[in-house]
C-alpha cells in the first residue's frame, strides 16, 4: 500500500531516498491517549513495503494535553536504519513492516 505524497517529507538514509509522514490529525484513540503516535515511511522512487513506526508518546494534538514528542528527521532516520537492520526490504512489495519498540 502506497503512502499519500501530500504532506510527506523526504529524507536520505543509507544512500536511499525515503518519504515519511505523520498523521496530521490524531485518530480518536490517539486523541484520547489510548494509542501512541505513529508515522510511516517508504522508498521515494520505488515504493514497496511500508514502514510503520509506533513511538512511546502521545500524538501532539491529543485532547488531554498528554506529554508528546515531535517526530524529528533524526528520529525517522534512526527508525529507518533500525528497520533496515531488522530485515525491512523497502523496495519489495509486501505487508507493512511494523517497528514498535523505538524510544
Amino acid at each position: 500500500m502506497a503512502m499519500a505524497k501530500k504532506g510527506s517529507r523526504r529524507i536520505t538514509v543509507a544512500g536511499l531516498e525515503f518519504r515519511w509522514k505523520v498523521r496530521g490529525r490524531p485518530t480518536y484513540d490517539q486523541a484520547l491517549g489510548w494509542t501512541p503516535l505513529t508515522f510511516a515511511a517508504e522508498r521515494a522512487a520505488e515504493p514497496g513495503a511500508l514502514l510503520v513506526v509506533s513511538m512511546r508518546c502521545a500524538h501532539p494534538s491529543n485532547w488531554l494535553g498528554l506529554p508528546a514528542t515531535p517526530v524529528l528527521p533524526r528520529t525517522v532516520a534512526a527508525a529507518i536504519n533500525t528497520a533496515l537492520q531488522r530485515g525491512w526490504q523497502p523496495s519489495q512489495p509486501g505487508p507493512p513492516f511494523v517497528l514498535d519498540d523505538l524510544h
